[in-house]
């Protein structure tokens, strides 16, 4: 009989099917972990797309029966007045801004370790986003849990697609959403 103790992830959630890749993941490793999802995306835009990947991964935590907690924030000035002027660099912004989120909920609600689905996205940049974490991690004293989930980012989409679990189709941003809007015209 194992008597360790689960060790509690809080595990900030973009979207449904980021979770449906990078779940697999997470319960493959050696460690018993007790999973929590945390929605906290002021980045994505606009509202409704924020309100229908919200509440996809509503609608799918609630199904699979996986604890869920949600920060609804919708902060398109905050976000727009802070990349503005850098906008190639966005991207750094938000992952500090929801990871930093994520890190301070894990430290100030007794969460022994935080993570992100974004690590989940080939798209992502995740030497950036190991950084950032590391980085919380040590400001708040969590431990920030780093696995490349990218292994199973097109087996998390294709399950997402036939569970019929809404899917984006661009990372969030209203800048990101009008970079897929361009590149869609023009390679037409």
């Amino acid at each position: 009989m194992n008597n360790t103790r689960s060790q509690t992830l809080i595990l900030h959630t973009c979207c449904a099917p980021c979770l449906i890749g990078s779940k697999p993941v997470i319960e493959t490793t050696d460690m018993n972990l007790d999973i929590t999802c945390f929605w906290y995306n002021p980045n994505i835009h606009p509202q409704s797309e924020y309100k229908a990947r919200r509440n996809a991964l509503i609608d799918y935590t609630s199904k699979n029966n996986i604890k869920l907690i949600v920060q609804d924030y919708y902060g398109l000035v905050e976000f727009a007045k802070n990349v503005i002027d850098n906008l190639e660099n966005r991207c750094e912004y938000c992952y500090e801004t929801r990871l930093k989120e994520t890190a301070k909920y894990a430290s100030e609600h007794g969460f022994d370790m935080f993570s992100t689905t974004l690590l989940v996205s080939p798209y992502q940049n995740h030497e950036k986003l190991k950084e950032t974490g590391e980085k919380y991690a040590s400001e708040f004293n969590v431990k920030f849990f780093y696995a490349d989930f990218r292994v199973n980012f097109r087996q998390g989409q294709k399950n997402a697609r036939e569970n019929s679990v809404y899917m984006q189709k661009y990372c969030g941003c209203i800048f990101s959403e009008e970079r897929r809007k361009k590149d869609k015209i023009e390679n037409k």
